[in-house]
């Protein structure tokens, strides 16, 4: 087991437990305080003291009261890899600092009581509150499904009431139905379903805070072919028209992030945290942790072979940088999603393209060009086949497309 090194004043203490599959699992456990509870007989009637002064009176016991939360962050129990026990120090890095936050909060909440008390809450305001202090790298998407929420209150008329202020209590079934519906209007592929999972986990915090009562998103779910792909990609030929298009006041940084993740399949969040370390040089290797995965599986470090284009393409730390220094320093997701359009635009290229069709891209060119779907799913950081079958079911779409693009067979001329 590791070594968690908890202070006899911690209050959470980080705790650990051993799962069956072998690795542990990372929980904090809250001291809420204690409360005398009566003494009961096996009839459940109060025990009495029989003599001495309080003769005639119930006994009483001191009960302890504990609450635990999980924290979905789990340890391999026996590292036997440099990659796993790396994956482990991080992981139990994120979770340390977790616990000093929730810490703080249970300070200031008096034991986290303060939303209990009162259910009368606006749930809107509980949702912001929710994500001024969350850590994770999807505050984005959070913050989407707060937004998406507003604007479903707002523009259907049978919850207009409920624009400005709801209680947790008004949410029920019927009105995640509907939330569900809206979603699927105002999304494409699997946006509804990223943004409403999202959402639930808001509903299920305050559940676990007391804050409400009942789920109402029970039974509400939206179901989505996973293994369709759904986002555009790029052709070698687009993506060659677009490497060959430049524009006034383009920004190279960004122009050389997205070619990377073209070439080697990367997600927005972990090109931007590349640094010069992550790059060996000499064996012409790009080694790095999957933010999405980091702490969460044993197969989230990821390798990918380096030519000497790429190598040129990301290039080497002048004087002034460092291993830790950034390879691209890029501006805010947002910048970058509206600089990419604008390229795109300008290269003639009419598609929606955002940052995660180039790993899309990489994947069926890759595929296309008859690559092993066991070496793309190991360039993508897969654990398993079920993510990268999908890649391998748009060629079979694009073959399709490609033979109904022939001129169409006339009867009369067979």
């Amino acid at each position: 087991m590791a070594k968690l090194e908890n202070k006899s004043k911690d209050n959470p203490r980080l705790e650990q437990r051993l799962l069956a599959d072998g690795q542990i699992s990372l929980y904090l456990e809250y001291y809420i305080g204690r409360e005398s509870v009566p003494v009961l007989d096996e009839f459940g009637e109060p025990v009495l003291y029989e003599s001495g002064k309080m003769k005639g009176t119930p006994k009483f016991s001191i009960k302890h009261i504990r609450r635990k939360e999980n924290l979905n962050l789990y340890l391999v129990a026996n590292p036997r890899t440099p990659v796993e026990r790396q994956n482990n120090k991080e992981t139990l890095q994120l979770a340390k600092k977790i616990r000093q936050e929730r810490e703080q909060e249970f300070l200031e909440n008096k034991a986290g009581y303060r939303l209990r008390k009162d259910r009368q809450i606006n749930f809107l305001d509980y949702f912001q509150t929710y994500i001024d202090n969350y850590t994770k790298k999807d505050i984005r998407m959070v913050q989407i499904a707060l937004q998406r929420f507003k604007d479903f209150l707002k523009e259907t008329p049978e919850y207009t009431m409920f624009a400005e202020s709801i209680k947790p209590e008004q949410l029920n079934r019927d009105m995640m139905a509907d939330f569900t519906e809206y979603l699927q209007s105002r999304s494409v592929g699997e946006g509804a379903k990223s943004i409403y999972q999202r959402f639930k986990k808001v509903i299920k915090y305050a559940i676990e805070h007391d804050v409400m009562i009942k789920n109402p998103c029970t039974g509400v779910v939206i179901k989505t072919d996973e293994q369709i792909l759904r986002k555009d990609v790029l052709s070698l030929e687009e993506e060659r028209a677009l490497i060959n298009t430049h524009y006034e006041k383009e920004n190279p940084n960004i122009r050389r992030a997205f070619i990377l993740c073209l070439y080697c399949g990367l997600r927005f969040c972990d090109v931007k945290d590349l640094t010069f370390g992550n790059v060996d040089y000499s064996n012409k290797l790009l080694m790095f942790e999957q933010n999405k995965t980091r702490g969460h599986s044993s197969n989230s470090g990821v390798v990918i072979p380096l030519n000497d284009g790429l190598l040129k393409l990301i290039g080497e730390p002048d004087e002034n940088q460092t291993a830790d220094s950034l390879i691209f320093p890029l501006p805010s997701y947002e910048a970058c999603l509206k600089a990419l359009k604008r390229w795109v635009a300008r290269a003639g290229i009419k598609k929606h393209i955002s940052w995660h069709c180039a790993r899309h891209s990489f994947a069926v060119n890759i595929l296309n060009n008859g690559a092993n779907i066991k070496t793309v799913a190991s360039l993508l950081g897969h654990s398993g086949l079920k993510h990268t079958e999908k890649y391998t079911r748009a060629i079979d779409s694009l073959k399709e497309a490609a033979i109904n693009s022939l001129p169409t067979l006339e009867d009369t001329n067979l």
